[in-house]
């Protein structure tokens, strides 16, 4: 079959929607699943060495955020420029899309090397002092210093997923994503409390499982993207052969999802400031709770990593009734997935706290929080696969104002003015009431991109 034949038989164009969002989204669904599990396994055994450790590590998860979203957000411009080009039967566009994504990754991950070589104590210092809290200092510096230097690798994995999920081999993106994800699985308890002849290196073990982990993942898919990926070529000798139009259009698509999970990352950091004006403890349930969240959230980013090249990949192909089909049955797909997480954080409070060795306080002020927060799992579903549509469809502008007005004009307002009025046991009601505002905008925004663009 010729490269013109193949393409024009793609599946996101001709495969029936309902069994192409479940072919794409699944492998990426369950890697997605695997990282979730890698995250609480890296929490679990680091509060094995102290609850201490947990909030440090906590404390330092706004710079992760922030790492994660530097590179999502060259990604989904990547990814969504790829299958429009793609979609299109523009091979030699979507090549050169490929070779610019490649370059803003390295330019994203210097940001966060001289970061994490100058800045590091500095950050923990806002949040906690020598004086007060020199062990979580101390494990905050730690840890954050290595996820910094080592960036690199979590920069060439997502580039190496965004290839694969942009042709619809998102298969192969599940199988880098979750080998990373055990590695990292494996190595935690054996560099964290010194098994099988490796050190005992504590917090930074913790950090030293990760990278290694996100490493070997980025290579095996730049391995795999070569042998297999045969709608993208990256030739190295056009590497530098830069056309500012190309990098224009990728920021325009992806800085707004660079700023909506930096938007998170500040949240993050002051819901932090907030809680340790009450306990350390209060930052640690906060911490435990966004890693168990992630079990309900990051299916649902799955999905939407198979969604989004459907949707411009139709998009550029011109297919609406495709594009309002996919849109349709993600949100009940997400619906569903976000539904059970409410119903497992009500009934199993204790449970979910208890892998994270709670304390009685730490049972006695996370267990009512996770029952609160949960609430907003009842729509969070709609809204992040609407903020994907958006994304999807080049206007990812909305994305970033329907964030921005939920985490930054709401919710940190609500939780401030809640925690001087009414004590710790309200500022979890901050998140029910920032998705609700969440979803209101959000449909408000969507009916007008149907209206105007699709």
């Amino acid at each position: 079959m010729g490269f013109d034949e193949e393409m024009k038989e793609n599946k996101m164009g001709v495969m029936p929607v309902g069994k192409l969002l479940v072919t794409m989204s699944l492998p990426m669904m369950a890697s997605m699943l695997v990282q979730a599990l890698y995250n609480i396994v890296d929490s679990m055994f680091v509060s094995r060495v102290s609850e201490n450790a947990l909030t440090a590590v906590s404390l330092a998860f706004p710079i992760q955020t922030l790492i994660i979203a530097f590179a999502n957000g060259v990604g989904v411009g990547m990814n969504a420029l790829l299958s429009r080009a793609l979609g299109e039967k523009k091979p030699e566009e979507a090549n050169r899309v490929a070779r610019h994504g490649i370059l803003l990754m390295a330019a994203c991950y210097l940001i966060f090397l001289v970061f994490g070589l100058f800045l590091t104590r500095p950050f923990m210092i806002t949040q906690v002092t020598a004086d007060t809290d020199p062990e979580i200092l101390e494990y905050g510096v730690q840890y954050l210093a290595i996820v910094c230097i080592f960036s690199f690798g979590i920069f060439a994995q997502i580039a190496s997923e965004r290839l694969f999920q942009s042709t619809g081999r998102t298969v192969w993106s599940m199988v880098t994503q979750a080998t990373g994800a055990v590695i990292n699985i494996i190595l935690d308890p054996l560099m964290i409390f010194g098994l099988a002849g490796f050190p005992r290196m504590g917090v930074a073990g913790a950090a030293v499982a990760t990278v290694i982990g996100q490493i070997t993942a980025a290579i095996l898919g730049a391995v795999l993207n070569h042998f297999v990926n045969r709608e993208i070529r990256i030739e190295p000798r056009l590497l530098f052969r830069c056309q500012w139009r190309v990098f224009r259009q990728m920021l325009l698509i992806g800085i707004p999802t660079t700023v909506m999970q930096a938007i998170g990352s500040v949240m993050s950091y002051v819901m932090n400031r907030i809680l340790m004006a009450f306990s350390s403890t209060a930052a640690a349930v906060f911490g435990a709770y966004f890693k168990i969240q992630s079990f309900v959230c990051m299916p649902v980013f799955g999905l939407n990593a198979g969604m989004v090249p459907i949707i411009a990949y139709n998009y550029g192909a011109r297919q609406k009734e495709r594009i309002k089909k996919t849109v349709r049955y993600s949100v009940i797909f997400a619906e569903c997935i976000t539904a059970a997480g409410f119903l497992a954080f009500q009934i199993f409070p204790e449970a979910l706290l208890g892998m994270f060795d709670a304390s009685p306080t730490m049972l006695e002020i996370g267990v009512p929080a996770l029952r609160i927060i949960s609430i907003h799992f009842l729509l969070c579903g709609a809204c992040i696969v609407i903020g994907s549509v958006f994304q999807a469809l080049g206007n990812g502008v909305y994305s970033a104002i329907v964030s921005f007005l939920r985490q930054i004009v709401v919710l940190l307002p609500v939780a401030y003015i809640f925690s001087r009025a009414f004590g710790l046991w309200a500022v979890w009601w901050c998140f029910p009431i920032a998705e609700t505002v969440s979803l209101a905008v959000s449909l408000f925004l969507l009916r007008r991109i149907y209206k105007n663009v699709v």
